[in-house]
């Protein structure tokens, strides 16, 4: 049965506001992934675009195909995966929760906002991995407004989202990548895989994955699809669409800013999780 909305419900009342405000315990389902929820909090989120918890486990090497498996089958009317996984020494917990939040972090972002008219509650229904960690409602869709954000900062490089992502040969004088990862990225990127492609094959964020791509194509490091439109130059500070670039002009490139936090939550214990992963993201 469907989640029932009001007629003309508040314009800051989304179906997670909804659900965290009844305490509700169950799934919701819209076109674009699931959040399952307990009491009202959300601990897993599966989505189509962004590599699960699965794949960033096995490009890591940290559990295999056949040990993801087996914690599938076994796991029980109780929904003991993430305790099998765990007690068969596949990964410590702390492993476990860094990899967890950030693949439920990374689902939520092309996930949400929810539509009520594509989306419907189960009551009831519980995911087979268990409750590694609660989110709550509020903290989630702080996380993802803070990420959009952070892409609305990098706009005029929208068109490399969906294209196969191109190096440029020889690189920019200057403009090598500021991280390890951006390395990986450069050197995975073969013509034909796009930013969520790349993502899936070598395990990571496909919303990190986005971002450091638009900060290459910036930085004049990867290839801009060709378009009509002439791509207005960022100068550091300024808002994406300052002014026009002149012509042959590139832009300025914004990947050698800081990279701010990605997530704000009055959780101690969720903060310092994810500021650990931010930080071992950020040194691969």
């Amino acid at each position: 049965m469907g989640l029932p909305i009001p007629d003309r419900p508040p314009a800051s009342a989304g179906l997670l506001d909804r659900c965290a405000a009844e305490h509700v315990t169950g799934a919701l389902r819209s076109p674009h992934g699931c959040f399952y929820l307990l009491d009202g909090a959300v601990y897993c989120v599966e989505g189509s675009t962004a590599p699960g918890l699965d794949a960033r486990l096995r490009v890591s090497g940290k559990v295999p195909a056949h040990g993801w498996e087996a914690a599938r089958t076994t796991a029980g009317p109780h929904h003991g995966g993430a305790r099998y996984l765990v007690g068969e020494g596949w990964l410590t917990q702390g492993e476990l929760e860094l990899c967890h939040l950030a693949a439920l972090l990374d689902a939520a972002f092309f996930a949400l906002p929810l539509p009520p008219e594509t989306t419907s509650f189960t009551p009831g229904t519980a995911h087979w991995l268990g409750v590694v960690r609660r989110v709550s409602a509020a903290a989630l869709q702080r996380a993802t407004a803070h990420r959009r954000a952070l892409l609305d900062q990098l706009q005029p490089w929208a068109a490399v989202d969906t294209c196969p992502v191109v190096p440029v040969d020889p690189p920019r004088s200057g403009g090598a990548p500021a991280t390890g990862r951006q390395r990986r990225l450069l050197a995975s990127a073969d013509g034909r895989r796009t930013p969520h492609e790349l993502a899936r094959v070598l395990g990571l964020s496909a919303f990190v994955t986005l971002l450091d791509i638009r900060r290459l194509a910036a930085a004049g490091l990867v290839h801009l699809p060709r378009g009509p439109a002439a791509l207005p130059r960022r100068h550091p500070g300024a808002r994406p669409a300052d002014r026009p670039a002149a012509s042959g002009e590139r832009p300025a490139p914004t990947w050698q800013l800081p990279v701010p936090e990605l997530f704000e939550t009055a959780d101690p214990d969720i903060a310092l999780l994810v500021r650990l992963r931010t930080a071992l993201e950020e040194n691969l």
